[in-house]
């Protein structure tokens, strides 16, 4: 009599071998070995290069330490010294944040009216972008620093062209009245990087909404204030946050304008530029730790702020 075979009922599922099973999970772990291989270095640099040195410049801000003795804790005493009695830090503070609310806005105003302009579909626009966007690359470098101490300099070639017309020109960067001014007006000269991000934003709104506005009769005023600029707020709103960031960690500009100084008579001593005055030329390395972690705070607070009143003038879309 021939052996009964079983049938397994129709849609029973079928249970993996264990062997099965245990090459699949050896096989995940292997896998997982090898994730976190290739992940080591990261998390090493995580730790040792940025981790590692926030966590340690916050304990050396609550001591005196001069890199040359042991750290000796005093609470507080850096950051109550910063407010009450050190008047060049007030003056750093102010001399920065003046070179923001000016510089900032001035920047992105003058990367947008040339991005509009290059908008238009001139000839040979790729090459444009690419020497427009040069300032934003050499802006920041020692050479375009000492180049503009020259330009601006008593027998420089700014006021070479202003004898020409008969005007006897101030020695700019030398002359506590002009000197920030002179760093400003390098700041706008860096346009490159925001005017690109405006482009590739301007090429997005879609011709449409502006043949649309024209067949109304809307000018070109009206186009760009009830089409352009609204459609173009995320873009503005990217660009303003990461230029207040970079503006208030400046720092080239200023050591090498004024010879790492901060002159003349402080009126481009930058922030930044009195943290590294105090934590690498007085070896008050305690007071500039503080000094960085106010500066931290200030952008941060900034930038919170910026998001939070994002809500009330930047559109995504149909919705602010």
């Amino acid at each position: 009599m021939a052996d009964s075979v079983a049938v397994k009922p129709r849609g029973a599922v079928t249970e993996p071998a264990h062997g099965g099973h245990h090459r699949s999970t050896k096989r995940s772990r292997r896998e997982a070995r090898a994730a976190y291989l290739f992940l080591a270095p990261w998390f090493a640099g995580l730790l040792v290069i940025t981790i590692g040195p926030i966590l340690a410049s916050l304990y050396l801000s609550f001591t005196d330490y001069s890199l040359l003795e042991e750290a000796k804790w005093v609470g507080f005493d850096n950051y109550v010294k910063m407010f009450t009695e050190d008047q060049r830090f007030i003056n750093s503070l102010k001399v920065t944040t003046i070179y923001v609310v000016v510089s900032v806005p001035l920047q992105l105003a003058f990367a947008l009216g040339l991005a509009l302009v290059l908008d238009r579909g001139i000839r040979g626009l790729p090459f444009y972008r690419s020497i427009f966007y040069l300032p934003s690359l050499l802006g920041g470098s020692v050479a375009i620093a000492i180049l503009w101490r020259k330009v601006f300099g008593a027998d420089g070639l700014v006021n070479a062209i202003l004898s020409v017309v008969g005007i006897d020109g101030p020695g700019w960067v030398g002359d506590p009245d002009y000197a920030l001014s002179t760093l400003i007006l390098l700041h706008v000269w860096t346009f490159g990087a925001p005017m690109i991000i405006f482009l590739a934003g301007l090429r997005q709104i879609p011709s449409s909404y502006y043949e649309a506005a024209s067949v109304d009769g809307a000018g070109v005023l009206r186009q760009f204030k009830s089409i352009t600029l609204p459609l173009l707020t995320p873009i503005i709103f990217f660009n303003l946050v990461l230029e207040i960031i970079k503006s208030f960690q400046s720092f080239t500009q200023s050591f090498i304008v004024s010879s790492g100084s901060g002159g003349p008579a402080d009126s481009t001593l930058f922030y930044t530029l009195y943290l590294y005055l105090k934590g690498f030329k007085s070896y008050d390395m305690g007071y500039a730790a503080a000094m960085a972690w106010v500066l931290l705070l200030i952008i941060a607070g900034l930038t919170g702020v910026n998001f939070l009143a994002s809500k009330y003038w930047v559109f995504y879309g149909d919705t602010k």
